[in-house]
């Protein structure tokens, strides 16, 4: 037989033999609850029919029935609208968020396209610097020793990163 605890409701199958005809304490295994527990004798008694249905009641309650059946579909319609409508809402939110990332992925692209022009024109001003140097010096003296210092200056930072390879 199965008996079920009626504090957790959990099933158990216990063999009719080891519950007497007067009852017993029973403890239940998954929540230790106690309660007593007493064989009852089902009642196998055939149910009747005592009224006869009149078929006025059954035309009467298939129209209600059909009425409810609207009503359901028509608050299901509802339902759908409100989700499709959150749905559209969370596509325009995903695409606002999305061409947010954009632009600041664009400002961080641009940053970086800015850095390497700016590379770029100082190792192009250095080597015109290097091949203009004999008429700078003929027109500015002073600029001699600048000069020396800025190409050993980046002799120096070359070594520097080829032994950092």
């Amino acid at each position: 037989m199965i008996i079920t605890c009626p504090n957790c409701n959990k099933q158990f199958k216990i063999e009719n033999s080891l519950i007497p005809d007067e009852g017993r304490d029973l403890q239940c295994g998954s929540c230790n609850h106690i309660w007593f527990y007493k064989i009852e004798e089902q009642n196998n008694e055939l149910l009747k029919l005592d009224e006869e249905i009149v078929s006025e009641d059954i035309e009467i309650t298939g129209e209600k029935k059909e009425e409810k059946i609207d009503k359901k579909k028509q608050a299901l319609e509802k339902i759908k609208s409100e989700i499709n409508y959150e749905i559209k809402e969370n596509i325009s939110e995903k695409q606002k968020n999305k061409t947010r990332s954009e632009n600041e992925a664009n400002k961080e692209s641009k940053f970086f396209s800015y850095l390497i022009v700016l590379i770029i024109s100082f190792i192009a001003l250095i080597i015109l610097l290097d091949t203009l140097k004999n008429p700078i010096i003929n027109v500015f003296p002073g600029l001699e020793i600048l000069l020396f210092n800025l190409f050993e200056t980046l002799k120096d930072i070359k070594l520097f990163i080829i032994d950092l390879i």
